[in-house]
């Protein structure tokens, strides 16, 4: 039975608001680089299992082979490795409230590498979502002088928003050349783990495992759940409603990630905090409404 699409979209909201929280659980002993790589590898194996199950072929020519992994470096590697640092400085959903920059930055990539036009509306919600992130994140970075893990934390979750806004760019390009479904999502995100094992291996970090219940569920939530189930309903509602109508999933899940953030991490909610949390969704409401008359 075909699922309907609010329910793709709660589900996407419901998966990726949970993950950032998730994502704490696997810090600790085992490196953040293999963390991602044990994330992603799994991730592809099983995709590639189910496509093998399901009679899909996952022959791909060289030129695709290449573009899968340049997707996994950037979406299903580099970018979380960041997320994994910035997570070990900062609570979960003030990560979480720094992804929401990543729908602003993508209007300008599309401009910049697709000739895609950047209206007045929209460049003014991208300054209104930007600012609403510098006051979400104001208070933290206030607290500098005695700790420097908020600058450390921030710096990261910088890096993860440029690196996977480059991915979903890249995304885009596939997509326009008809390089999307189940085998190439398997691809890029086995790339992914792969190059995030070699990373690790370069960087000198051991390929340890925690078996501890808390490491070993996140990682089956995060590569089953959060991965591949989250992609497939994404990819489905992308399909049925288009990609700016799908991208308000981005302007939901930080909401619901700094709740979970407060609930579990007991996060301090702050005057600041929530007006830049609604100058953020805000701005992001204004840079994907659609202009009248348009589907």
């Amino acid at each position: 039975m075909a699922i309907n699409t609010l329910s793709l979209f709660a589900a996407c909201v419901a998966i990726w608001s949970t993950t950032w929280l998730a994502i704490t659980f696997q810090l600790g002993a085992v490196p953040p680089e293999v963390s991602v790589a044990w994330r992603f590898m799994l991730a592809g194996l099983v995709a590639g299992a189910w496509c093998v199950a399901r009679r899909i072929p996952l022959r791909l020519a060289p030129a695709e082979h290449l573009a899968m992994a340049m997707m996994g470096v950037t979406m299903y590697s580099a970018g979380y490795v960041c997320v994994y640092y910035a997570e070990g400085h900062l609570a979960s959903g003030l990560v979480a409230v720094g992804f929401s920059a990543a729908p602003l930055l993508s209007m300008f990539g599309l401009r910049l590498f697709f000739g895609q036009p950047v209206t007045a509306r929209m460049a003014m919600g991208s300054l209104a979502g930007i600012a609403g992130i510098v006051l979400v994140f104001w208070p933290e970075l206030g607290r500098l002088s005695n700790n420097h893990d908020a600058g450390t934390g921030a710096t990261f979750t910088l890096l993860a928003v440029l690196v996977s806004t480059a991915g979903g760019l890249l995304a885009h390009r596939n997509h326009r050349r008809a390089l999307h479904g189940l085998p190439f999502m398997a691809w890029s995100m086995a790339y992914g783990g792969l190059f995030s094992f070699g990373l690790a291996m370069a960087l000198g970090r051991t390929a340890t495992f925690d078996a501890s219940p808390g490491y070993v569920l996140s990682l089956l939530y995060l590569a089953l759940v959060g991965s591949i189930a989250a992609f497939a309903c994404w990819l489905t509602l992308i399909g049925r409603i288009g990609p700016a109508r799908a991208s308000y999933v981005g302007v939901m899940v930080p909401v619901a990630a700094l709740v979970i953030s407060m609930l579990f991490e007991h996060l301090e909610w702050n005057p600041l905090m929530v007006a830049g949390m609604l100058v953020s969704v805000a701005g992001n409401i204004l840079v994907l409404r659609n202009p009248a008359g348009t589907a």
